[in-house]
């Protein structure tokens, strides 16, 4: 894979890390259609973000389920369920949340709802876009780090020991990482993105830039009316990353 990038939500729109052969970007864009622009070749890009929604039933995402599993009892908390794709288009929390309940049987968290204007873009962007549909997949920065560690983080990722434990993971996979984490904050953190933004996008370009190796939550996702599958991926242990 020529191109891998990692992406997450952050203030002014979304923060990436792009390797391409040797060399490594990254930026903030106020558009995620903007990151794919003028990109030619294969890519593997991931991004903690829900793709794939729910528009019936009484139930959870499985991959939502399987990721919240996975990461008990410290860091189970930090999965939230997604919301269903009619949600998205409401005006208000209230209404969403009714539309929630409606449709899936659950009212929606604060946590969903505040994301949902990002989601709601993506989600946009895979059903106009066959280049974002080949090459953007979701995954969860938790997941990422339980599947290289072999376990979920003890320690949050917002604080001091949660940061370092995190920090000392990437660079046994990558001996640069926190070089290149400092440059991206020096640039970008307090203004466009916070320090957990830069952390979790690089963790996600990692686990691209093994796309070949990459595995999913759950092992066989089901897909979305839409055909977007809903699942959540991740490498399985240190050995699986590779350079490119």
């Amino acid at each position: 894979m020529s191109i891998a990038i990692g992406i997450d939500g952050c203030k002014a729109g979304w923060f990436h890390f792009r390797f391409e052969g040797a060399s490594i970007a990254f930026g903030v864009t106020a558009t995620i259609a903007e990151i794919l622009a003028g990109m030619k070749g294969e890519a593997c890009i991931l991004v903690d973000m829900p793709i794939g929604l729910l528009e019936s039933g009484k139930t959870e995402r499985q991959c939502d389920l399987a990721a919240r599993a996975a990461l008990v009892p410290s860091r189970g908390s930090s999965v939230f369920p997604a919301p269903c794709r009619q949600a998205l288009k409401a005006k208000s929390y209230a209404e969403a949340s009714q539309i929630n309940e409606k449709k899936l049987g659950r009212k929606l968290s604060k946590q969903s709802w505040a994301l949902a204007p990002k989601i709601c873009e993506l989600d946009d962007l895979l059903a106009s876009s066959e280049l974002a549909r080949a090459s953007i997949r979701e995954t969860h920065p938790e997941i990422c780090f339980w599947g290289l560690a072999g376990g979920p983080m003890e320690y949050a990722k917002n604080t001091r020991d949660g940061f370092l434990d995190r920090m000392n993971l990437l660079k046994l996979v990558e001996p640069m990482a926190e070089e290149m984490i400092a440059a991206a904050f020096l640039v970008h953190g307090g203004f466009d993105a916070g320090r957990d933004d830069v952390v979790d996008a690089f963790v996600a370009a990692i686990c691209a830039r093994a796309a070949e190796n990459l595995r999913t939550l759950p092992k066989e996702p089901k897909l979305d009316k839409r055909g977007l599958p809903m699942e959540i991926c991740y490498l399985s242990g240190i050995n699986a990353v590779r350079r490119i």
